[in-house]
């Protein structure tokens, strides 16, 4: 949990400090770039810190469960990065 929230708050920060207001296909684009990286390093982290949690998902799953957990952080960082988009912009107003 704490890492899907961790990756959440970076998903805002990133959406706030991305320069361009409203351009959605820009800000979807890069954010799913960054999400991918930004996923692949908390699937790591999290089967070095949880290695007993992964190890059963990946044992009954295999590859499948790593990969359902890398597009989960991905989508996880999207939305954060449209929070802060929203936020940027109404911060702006």
């Amino acid at each position: 949990m704490l890492l899907e929230l961790l990756d959440l708050i970076i998903g805002i920060a990133f959406g706030f400090f991305h320069k361009g207001q409203e351009d959605y296909r820009g800000l979807l684009k890069n954010s799913a770039i960054i999400g991918i990286a930004a996923s692949i390093v908390f699937t790591l982290v999290s089967m070095f810190l949880l290695p007993a949690t992964v190890s059963t998902i990946a044992g009954l799953f295999g590859v499948f469960s790593i990969i359902v957990m890398i597009i989960i952080y991905v989508l996880i960082f999207i939305a954060g990065a449209f929070i802060g988009d929203k936020f940027e912009t109404l911060l702006k107003k």
